[in-house]
């Protein structure tokens, strides 16, 4: 399969705004504003791209960035040093031939060194089966859980040394 993993421009927002409103609830609902916000504030946006098309994306940040998600919130509040994942996103025809491992790969080559733990959040409720094993899998462990949304989601809060 020919893909390239290069970083995101603003031209490729509105395709990376479908993608994700069609993995919800995996990943939570964003606008194209927010979207911009990120690409402004974000230490690492990439796009998957075959064929000329975004068939999936990547949003980590470091502490400290305008952002105001309880879940980066904790983070920033149990480690000083860390990469987070907002959210990964692989368009489901592509998932499952080791493209959420390509980006994780890539994401880690491309964290600072100093950076020694890559966290994220993964939906226990509503269950996201698919996330929790694919994270597992690439070595994540889960450090505590927390309930959001005004306790309609729960998620589960992990991490990565790296």
């Amino acid at each position: 399969m020919n893909f390239k993993i290069e970083n995101t421009s603003s031209s490729e927002l509105d395709q990376i705004l479908e993608l994700n409103q069609q993995a919800l609830p995996a990943v939570s609902s964003v606008t194209k504003k927010e979207m911009e916000h990120f690409l402004n504030i974000v230490d690492y946006f990439k796009s998957l791209i075959i064929e000329q098309r975004v068939v999936g994306f990547l949003i980590a940040l470091t502490p400290g960035k305008d952002y105001h998600s309880v879940n980066y919130q904790w983070f920033e509040h149990k480690y000083k040093s860390f990469m987070y994942v907002d959210r990964i996103v692989i368009c489901p025809t592509h998932q499952g031939k080791g493209l959420g491992t390509t980006f994780y790969n890539d994401l880690s080559k491309s964290t600072d060194q100093t950076i020694t733990k890559i966290t994220c959040e993964v939906n226990l409720k509503p269950t996201n089966k698919e996330s929790m094993l694919f994270h597992k899998k690439y070595g994540f462990e889960q450090v505590d859980t927390q309930f959001t949304e005004n306790g309609k989601k729960e998620v589960s809060l992990m991490k990565l040394s790296i």
